[in-house]
């Protein structure tokens, strides 16, 4: 009863009182990123969500769209800005995925949502991370979250679907607010973002 009916409605009145406390930061993170991108503060992309069905997460845009004298995009490292990095380190640029939690397309707990390539690069016990709806943090996320291979993010991510309660969610809460706060796991060694999936 709770991952059907109790879950989705703690989700949509947890979002909106996020939003209502964090508004001041997000006004804040939106005006700067509106001038270091140009006018573009938000990046939208195309991510598969429950049972696959996919749809549009919004994010702050925390990297340039920079490219090289060949029209080739910029190494993360290099396209990401200054603002843009407190804002990620601080797990800021997470904050407008709320809405994303109130239109239904989203949890505030559950695997996190990753590229639509990656869907036919699954074995079948992976794809069962798509059996819940994504997350804005996930059980992958406090047990290591980019310093940990796919395979074992992908493990964590399938356990958590078979044992998702509102216990389990609180904690995983609780350990995402002490990971920002220690800025834990935030990037791959030597990476701006974690390496692709290859399957």
């Amino acid at each position: 009863m709770y991952p059907n009916f109790f879950k989705p409605l703690l989700d949509i009145v947890t979002a909106i009182i996020v939003l209502l406390l964090v508004s001041p930061i997000l006004i804040f993170s939106i005006i700067g990123l509106s001038i270091v991108n140009f006018g573009t503060p938000f990046f939208v992309q195309k991510r598969p969500g429950k049972n696959g069905r996919i749809f549009n997460i919004i994010k702050l845009k925390t990297m340039t769209d920079e490219r090289d004298a060949d029209g080739n995009l910029l190494s993360d490292a290099d396209r990401l800005t200054v603002i843009g990095r407190i804002i990620r380190k601080m797990s800021l640029d997470e904050i407008p995925q709320l809405f994303n939690v109130i239109k239904g397309e989203m949890s505030i707990v559950g695997p996190r949502p990753l590229l639509p390539s990656y869907l036919e690069l699954y074995s079948k016990e992976q794809a069962r991370r798509h059996h819940v709806k994504p997350g804005i943090t996930g059980w992958a996320q406090v047990n290591g979250r980019n310093l940990i291979s796919w395979e074992r993010k992908f493990e964590l991510d399938v356990w958590y679907v078979d044992n998702q309660t509102f216990l389990l969610d609180i904690k995983i809460l609780m350990l995402t607010v002490k990971k920002v706060f220690l800025r834990e796991g935030i990037n791959s060694s030597g990476q701006a973002t974690t390496e692709s999936f290859k399957g």
